[in-house]
């Protein structure tokens, strides 16, 4: 197995972290604390960071102010939507749930579907990617 390490950006000058091994330790309370003092969170809606990315998984940090939305969209997979803090609207166009901390919801793919931050929250969302046809 290929080691990923995902490199410095503007937005994480800080340098690399390890995306992508055959044990990666994902240490959720350092990234939340990394996140909520990123410009994205202190002057935007929301902010995210990667904190696992294979092509069978990945496995992405997301912040939301109050109020703030991922308009209806679709996912290239199946996805799990895990509330680590706060209170989320989840929504497809048959059935709207709503999920507070230590509860989740799981989506086939392709099913068009928002989130709406019914107050500050974080969550993991956990995308398994559809498999390229060969």
């Amino acid at each position: 197995m290929e080691e990923k390490i995902n490199e410095s950006t503007p937005q994480r000058p800080e340098g690399e972290r390890t995306v992508n091994a055959a044990l990666v330790g994902i240490d959720l309370p350092k990234f939340i604390e990394q996140i909520k003092k990123e410009p994205a969170w202190l002057n935007g809606p929301r902010n995210a960071i990667t904190v696992f990315k294979s092509e069978r998984l990945r496995i992405v940090l997301i912040a939301l102010h109050a109020g703030a939305e991922m308009p209806t969209h679709t996912a290239e997979g199946m996805i799990s939507v895990q509330v680590l803090e706060g209170h989320l609207r989840f929504g497809t166009q048959e059935q709207t749930l709503q999920l507070a901390q230590g509860q989740l919801v799981a989506l086939h793919d392709r099913i068009p579907h928002s989130v709406l931050a019914l107050e500050e929250s974080l969550f993991l969302l956990t995308l398994v990617p559809n498999r390229k046809a060969t």
